[in-house]
């Protein structure tokens, strides 16, 4: 993969980084062995279309006013069951 000239710098270090230096497929699926291998070829370029793919970055989100009342709401609800669960004088 480090020699590939067929990928841009930053491909090649995605590639590098997700699958290795060394990218193998394997196809035993066919009786054909020259179809077999060119099953093992689809999949190697599959994998490497899948690894030169740039990762989109998470978008942090914050909870929604309503989500918070909720969870919020939750707790009391829990909280009291406990309470009630207590003997009584404590």
């Amino acid at each position: 993969m480090e020699a590939s000239e067929g990928l841009s710098e930053a491909e090649r270090h995605r590639v590098l980084e997700r699958l290795g230096a060394v990218v193998r497929a394997i196809a035993q699926d066919e009786r054909s062995q020259l179809r077999n291998r060119a099953l093992a070829t689809e999949r190697v370029l599959e994998q490497l279309r899948e690894a030169a793919r740039p990762r989109r970055k998470r978008k942090p989100t914050k909870p929604t006013a309503a989500a918070k009342e909720r969870r919020l709401e939750e707790k009391r609800r829990q909280a009291q069951t406990k309470r009630l669960r207590q003997p009584p004088g404590d």
